[in-house]
């Protein structure tokens, strides 16, 4: 079923007056743990009538989504886009590298991945000239239907990894946060330390001791 968001972004990208629609978007950015996944979606509006753009009604800017219908609009993304292209980056790159530098350099291949395309939309980022011309939009992913698209790939790919890290190690609770900082995601990391898929760049308190929190405090 068509939802009025799902409408409103797939107008946004229709306005736009071209037929190849790109968008691209990340997954992970704020992350403590796990990689970021960085996504390209190219639609092609002149294929995308009637039944064939039904099943991407139901967009919508991923985190305003339950998993199962994250689940569901991934299926649909890869059965209509024209052009689907995946980035990882991981916590050792993001080490090296940085983060933002990371997810710029992200966006930019993703968007290189959907070539060709007659117009290139990315969620908030200016990428420079090493990127195909482009359009930041903020908010993308609950504006724009490809930017929306890409949000999911970005995002069920990223989570289905965290959730098969979760077996590897079973004492972070992967399964739940995806590598986000939680209370209980902090106290394990306090109690454990960092394992291998951990970032190391990040300057979190959970990383530190009770003491060095509270000698932090008092200085």
């Amino acid at each position: 079923m068509a939802t009025p968001i799902g409408q409103k972004l797939l107008r946004f990208d229709r306005r736009l007056g071209v037929r190849f629609v790109a968008g691209a978007d990340e997954a992970g950015r704020g992350s403590l743990a796990g990689p970021l996944v960085v996504a390209g979606v190219l639609l092609d509006y002149e294929c995308l009538r009637d039944h064939r753009v039904r099943p991407l009604a139901r967009l919508n800017d991923s985190k305003q989504l339950s998993h199962d219908t994250r689940e569901e609009l991934f299926d649909a993304v890869v059965s209509c886009a024209t052009r689907i292209s995946v980035h990882v980056f991981t916590p050792g790159t993001i080490d090296r590298n940085g983060l933002h530098r990371s997810n710029l350099a992200g966006l930019r291949a993703a968007l290189h991945g959907c070539q060709p395309a007659d117009a290139c939309l990315v969620d908030g980022f200016r990428l420079g000239k090493l990127a195909p011309p482009h359009r930041a939009v903020v908010d993308g992913d609950t504006k724009s239907a490809a930017i929306a698209a890409a949000s999911i790939v970005a995002k069920v790919t990223r989570d289905r990894y965290m959730r098969r890290a979760d077996a590897l190690y079973p004492a972070f609770g992967f399964s739940s946060h995806v590598g986000y900082i939680t209370p209980g995601h902090s106290r394990v990391v306090r109690e454990r330390g960092p394992c291998e898929i951990h970032r190391l760049s990040f300057q979190a308190l959970c990383y530190r001791t009770e003491e060095e929190i509270a000698a932090a405090a008092s200085a």
